[in-house]
């Protein structure tokens, strides 16, 4: 709703941002360290993600020799050759518990996945979170950042009067960054109809089986017309943090 002008004709995974849908960058950045079996939980216009990875054009987002008029495309790098990616279409009006839940059967033999909203980019080194909830063994771990936005919390007093106001990104006030790192378990709290967040996630805080990793780096969503303009001016500047793989 709040992207309107793009997610009416397209789903939200597939507002560009530059040459590429943010999906891609999403995939991009699991892909850069060595996460490259992807499951795509499609819901809202899915046969548009499905029409852009069948007709994927490589040479769009690598370099490439053109010769023989357009006959003979060499590419000098591949981006896509090693993905493997598996499309289930997960219900049009599904929350997103209940889209975890259509793609149990695809991860029976995983001990943990990675999941994500795919509509916000960071350039957290992934690694370091993937220790991180390891070593604190818990079924679920997210990524705890900093707002982007430009909202402000403002500091009252009991006599009503404001004792301050900053930006949220000043603040002590964290969000969830919509990156995931899941245990199988996770299926055993979510019951019929129910959204992550809401239910499951009270239900492990309950048993102390959610952790977050915080992190301080480079982290925006693509939520609202503003944010979308954010990214896509960062990436006109040449400013791209989110693109792991060049920013070694």
């Amino acid at each position: 709703m709040r992207l309107r002008d793009y997610s009416e004709a397209v789903p939200k995974p597939m507002v560009h941002i530059g040459n590429n849908p943010i999906l891609w960058y999403v995939m991009k950045y699991y892909a850069h360290f060595g996460y490259r079996d992807f499951i795509l939980c499609l819901g809202y216009k899915s046969e548009m993600i499905k029409s852009y990875f069948l007709e994927y054009r490589e040479a769009i987002s690598n370099d490439f020799v053109f010769s023989k008029g357009g006959r003979d495309i060499r590419l000098l790098n591949t981006d896509i050759q090693d993905w493997n990616i598996t499309f289930v279409d997960t219900g049009l009006t599904s929350n997103i518990g209940q889209r975890l839940m259509a793609v149990k059967k695809y991860l029976q033999d995983e001990d943990e996945f990675l999941a994500n909203y795919t509509d916000g980019l960071t350039d957290l080194h992934l690694p370091d979170m993937i220790g991180y909830s390891q070593r604190l063994d818990k079924v679920g771990c997210l990524l705890s950042v900093r707002s982007s936005q430009s909202f402000h919390v403002i500091d009252t007093g009991m006599d009503g009067l404001v004792n301050g106001i900053k930006n949220i990104g000043q603040s002590d006030l964290r969000i969830n960054g919509g990156y995931y790192i899941f245990k199988k378990a996770i299926f055993d709290y979510i019951n019929e109809g129910e959204e992550l967040v809401s239910e499951p996630f009270m239900k492990l805080i309950q048993k102390k089986e959610l952790a977050a990793y915080t992190y301080d780096g480079f982290w925006a969503a693509m939520d609202t017309f503003k944010d979308r303009q954010f990214l896509e001016d960062k990436c006109a500047r040449g400013e791209t943090p989110w693109e792991v793989w060049k920013n070694k």
